[in-house]
């Protein structure tokens, strides 16, 4: 029997963790039960920390982890997926194609940024969706210290005011000194269409994070979106017209595109519709997970959101009850009642709420100490050590906050 998990992101990682995990428990060989994970490379990307600098260290290894846990890596991008005959055909670094089978497919394919048809955005702006855009942003960003001080060098626009949006432009203020120097008169600017700033933070976190925009002297232009980019800069819908050299898109994620391949329902995000064993319904076989999957966290009508912390808790769970289908034992509804918020504000310090109001718990120098935790240890993978690696994809423990 074969497992397949497609991606190597935090949902896949924990669906092979999980999966292995119970295979271990079952007392099952790795003849009897094979789990593959398919990626063009074996590596976390830890792209919650995207918009940080020196991004280019902001990955981890698997290949360790994976090899003391039982788990067959597969290097190459899954091209097509064929429910039917149940298997996938790959796509190799050097172009070629092979085809592999499964028993269980568990999609932990992730998401991407969402790129709308504004004119101008595929070439004049950056992103810090995948590892490659955040080292071409810090590229850029070096690049700047070259050019003359004038037609808006030291500006950076940043179109959209949600999470990584937020994230990225307190961050800006310290990475353009750090390249332009102390003294530079730099200028940040969050683009949003929402009339307010960080509109799904709620009314306690809001002014705290506004406040920390009037410190870094970040702007805001609020109930606005960007119209068109050229290479002078931005044109906001308002018909203001913002020099800048620098422009980051931040504005909307959909999940990967190959979940289009399974012919099944999917929300407005692209995101498969699962059962609360994270089961894809009516094809069989197939579970979907992380960025990939709309699941209900609970019975009161909250759904996992687009997040590190939702995804590795999904994964652990999908992993598991694609193993325990051919273990032929009892699956485990996925629930994740706890639901917690730690947004990074630079050099202001940062804020944690927690539950789904997201009451205000920790704020400024505490709540950085909090983020960097979340950032450098918790969300890393475990050590590549067979009983502490099973050990730390319990599903019921994942992601616990």
């Amino acid at each position: 029997m074969r497992l397949v998990i497609i991606g190597a992101g935090f949902a896949g990682m924990y669906a092979a963790l999980s999966a292995a995990r119970l295979r271990d428990i079952q007392g099952a060989s790795p003849e009897q039960l094979e789990i593959a994970l398919v990626a063009p490379e074996p590596t976390l990307v830890v792209r919650p920390r995207l918009y940080e600098s020196k991004p280019e260290t902001l990955t981890a290894p698997l290949q360790d982890v994976l090899k003391a846990i039982d788990v067959v890596y597969v290097q190459g991008s899954a091209g097509t997926i064929d429910t039917k005959s149940r298997a996938i055909e790959l796509v190799t670094a050097e172009g070629a194609k092979q085809t592999l089978s499964y028993d269980r497919l568990v999609v932990a394919t992730g998401s991407r940024l969402f790129r709308p048809n504004v004119p101008g955005i595929a070439e004049h702006a950056f992103s810090v969706d995948k590892l490659d855009d955040a080292i071409a942003l810090e590229r850029h960003l070096h690049d700047l210290a070259d050019r003359p001080a004038r037609n808006g060098r030291d500006t950076v626009v940043v179109a959209g005011g949600g999470f990584t949006g937020i994230e990225t432009a307190t961050e800006m203020p310290a990475r353009l000194r750090a390249v332009l120097g102390k003294n530079a008169k730099t200028r940040v600017v969050i683009v949003d269409r929402n009339s307010t700033i960080a509109h799904d933070m709620g009314a306690d976190s809001r002014p705290v994070i506004e406040d920390a925009l009037r410190k870094l002297g970040v702007e805001t232009r609020l109930g606005t979106g960007v119209a068109s980019l050229d290479k002078s800069g931005v044109t906001l819908s308002s018909g203001e017209h913002i020099e800048a050299e620098t422009v980051i898109w931040a504005a909307g994620m959909r999940a990967a595109p190959l979940t289009a391949q399974i012919p099944a329902e999917r929300d407005n995000l692209g995101r498969l519709l699962v059962d609360r064993d994270l089961r894809v319904p009516g094809v069989a076989g197939v579970f979907a997970t992380g960025d990939a999957a709309k699941a209900a966290c609970d019975d009161v009508g909250n759904h996992a959101l687009m997040s590190c912390q939702h995804a590795t808790r999904m994964g652990a769970f999908a992993g598991n009850n694609a193993a325990a289908e051919l273990l032929g034992v009892a699956t485990r509804p996925y629930h994740q009642k706890a639901y917690a918020t730690c947004l990074d504000l630079g050099e202001a310090g940062a804020i944690f709420t927690r539950g789904w109001d997201r009451k205000l718990e920790l704020v400024g120098d505490e709540a950085k100490r909090t983020k960097q935790q979340i950032n450098t240890v918790w969300i890393y993978p475990p050590r590549a050590e067979r009983a502490a690696a099973l050990a730390s994809a319990d599903p019921e423990h994942v992601g616990e906050v």
